[in-house]
């Protein structure tokens, strides 16, 4: 195996991370190191990237919102926690609400969204969003079939709002397969630090596979708009939905000094 690396492999694993990763791997590959060390580096450079990114929204008065949806597991809490790792925690939020209370509840459905909405300045991510109600309240049974097509027949509407308004929009949806979201949900039992996160809906989720399906196509039919398309990552390999939502991100946002050549896509 080793007469087949390249010096520049030979550097990536005799680095810092590289070594720290043999100590680490009780069963470890050279291409697993490779991969990881690989990953870790890119992932640096684009929080780098995003550092710009952030100073150029607070500098000129910008306001972003980015959206994560996906299936239950498939990754949207992690890909928000390696984007935001390195920012100024002054200048943006993460927002996952809980259910509504009775009071939301009697109010439009988007006001509990509209509360956190960004200031100018400022970039807000939703860990989930008001696409609850496009598919996991309707699956659930969380809302009636009348509240659904109200929602469905508003949507595009709230976001062209949103978007006239000054807000620049990002949506995306982690997708996974069924059988990597079954091995998730096994990981997330077996763990006593992640085991808190498997909740009433994770457990039908894969019984109600192919209803969040059905939903989930509607939503793209509906909702995947010219002025708020959906960016669809494929989630299977964590590290690569993160490093290819960064890059959407940085894609997206004409912030100045932009690193074109770093946020082109890249195999690792």
């Amino acid at each position: 195996m080793t007469e087949n690396l390249t010096p520049k492999d030979l550097k990536l694993l005799n680095s810092k991370k590289g070594i720290k990763q043999f100590l680490k791997e009780e069963h470890y590959t050279i291409p697993k190191i490779l991969r990881y060390v690989k990953y870790e580096n890119k992932l640096k450079e684009l929080q780098e990237e995003l550092i710009k990114l952030q100073k150029w929204v607070e500098d000129n008065d910008e306001k972003v919102v980015i959206l994560f949806e996906g299936r239950d597991a498939a990754g949207k809490g992690g890909a928000i926690r390696r984007t935001t790792q390195h920012l100024n925690p002054r200048e943006f939020k993460v927002v996952a609400l809980p259910k509504p209370t009775d009071d939301e509840k009697s109010q439009w459905y988007f006001q509990r969204y509209i509360n956190h909405l960004p200031k100018k300045g400022k970039i807000v991510f939703f860990d989930r969003s008001w696409y609850n109600r496009a598919v996991v309240e309707p699956v659930n049974g969380f809302c009636t079939q009348e509240e659904y097509q109200i929602f469905m027949n508003q949507v595009n509407e709230f976001e062209r709002m949103l978007i006239e308004s000054g807000i620049r929009l990002i949506k995306f949806y982690f997708s996974i397969s069924k059988e990597e979201q079954a091995e998730r949900f096994e990981d997330i039992k077996k763990s006593p630090l992640k085991r808190w996160k498997f909740s009433d809906v994770d457990a039908k989720a894969l019984e109600l596979w192919d209803d969040y399906t059905d939903y989930k196509k509607k939503m793209f039919e509906k909702t995947n708009t010219q002025l708020a398309p959906w960016i669809v990552i494929k989630a299977n390999r964590k590290s690569k939905a993160r490093i290819e939502a960064i890059q959407r991100i940085l894609e997206h946002i004409p912030y100045d000094a932009k690193d074109l050549e770093l946020i082109k896509p890249v195999n690792f």
